[in-house]
C-alpha cells in the first residue's frame, strides 16, 4: 500500500494511493494515523487537487554514508570498517515538489539518491529477525549534501543538516521487498545515478541493529540507507528527480535561499 501524507483546503490528513499514471491517481483518506491499525474512510480524493507533504515528521532521521563501494571510491574514502552513522535534523525534512535552498555557506551542492526506511514501530535494540516487524515501509530520499562543507569541516551537521537538505516523498510504499530495487537520479532529465540497492555494503538488517544498539527509534523516524556512485552538482534552477523501482519519483527544484 502506498501512503501519503498530503494538505487540502488547510487540513492534514494520510491517505491511501490508489489508481495509476499522473491523472488517475486518488487518495482515499485514512481515518487516525497509519502506523497502527487504521481503516480508510472512503472518502476520496484525486492526488493533483492536494498538495504532498514530506510523507512522515521524523523526530530523527538517522543517515549511512559509504554504504556503496563505488561511490565511497569516487570521493577517494575508504569502505568503512562499521557503518557511518550521522543525523539530518527535522527542520531539513521537506516533501515532493517542495524547493531545495541552496545555502548561503556552499559552492558545491550535490545530489544523493537514497533508498528510506520508515520506522513503524518504538524499538531498541532490535535481533535481526525481528527488523521486517519494526519496518514501516520506504520512500525514496535525497541527501542533499553542501560537498565543500563536508569536506572542510570535520562533523557533517552543517554539510547535510541545512534546512531542505532532506527531501522525502512522494509517499510510503508499505508492500516492498527492499533487497534488489534500481534507484536513479536524475537532473532536468539527464540521468546521472543507476545504482541498485543490492550494491549495498551492509543491509537493512545490518543497520536497523546496529543504529538500535545505540537508540531508540520511533514511529516515523526514517533511516537513510547510504547512495551509490555518480553524485554530482546541482545549480539554482535544477529540478533532481529521484526515482526508486516500486516505489515512485520524488521531484525537486533548487532555488536561491531567500
Amino acid at each position: 500500500m502506498r501512503i501519503a501524507r498530503f494538505s487540502i483546503d488547510g487540513n492534514v490528513a494520510f491517505g491511501a494511493v490508489e489508481g495509476e499514471g499522473p491523472d488517475g491517481l486518488v487518495l482515499d483518506i485514512i481515518k487516525g494515523i497509519p502506523y497502527a491499525e487504521f481503516e480508510l474512510s472512503g472518502t476520496k480524493v484525486p492526488l493533483n487537487k492536494v498538495r504532498l507533504l514530506p510523507p512522515v515528521l521524523p523526530n530523527k532521521v538517522v543517515a549511512i554514508g559509504r554504504n556503496y563501494a563505488e561511490h565511497a571510491a569516487e570521493l577517494g574514502n575508504e569502505v568503512p570498517d562499521v557503518p557511518v552513522a550521522f543525523f539530518k535534523p527535522t527542520t531539513s525534512v521537506i516533501g515532493s515538489g517542495d524547493a531545495i535552498e541552496y545555502p548561503s555557506f556552499s559552492n558545491e551542492l550535490h545530489y544523493e539518491a537514497e533508498l528510506a526506511v520508515v520506522i513503524g514501530r518504538m524499538c531498541r535494540e532490535v535481533p535481526r529477525e525481528r527488523v521486517k516487524d519494526v519496518i514501516f515501509g520506504y520512500t525514496c530520499a535525497n541527501d542533499v549534501t553542501a560537498r565543500d562543507a563536508q569536506k572542510r569541516e570535520k562533523q557533517w551537521a552543517r554539510a547535510k543538516g541545512f534546512d531542505t537538505s532532506c527531501p522525502l516523498g512522494p509517499w510510503v510504499e508499505t508492500d516492498l521487498d527492499p533487497g534488489d530495487l534500481t534507484i536513479q537520479a536524475t537532473v532536468n532529465g539527464e540521468q546521472r545515478q543507476l545504482g541498485r540497492t543490492s550494491d549495498m555494503i551492509r543491509s537493512i538488517e545490518d543497520l536497523v541493529v546496529h543504529i538500535t544498539e545505540a537508540m531508540t527509534l520511533l514511529p516515523g523516524d526514517v533511516i537513510l540507507t547510504g547512495t551509490p556512485a555518480g553524485v554530482g552538482p546541482l545549480h539554482v534552477g535544477d529540478e533532481v528527480a529521484v526515482t526508486i523501482e516500486g516505489i515512485g519519483t520524488l521531484t525537486n527544484k533548487v532555488i536561491k535561499r531567500g
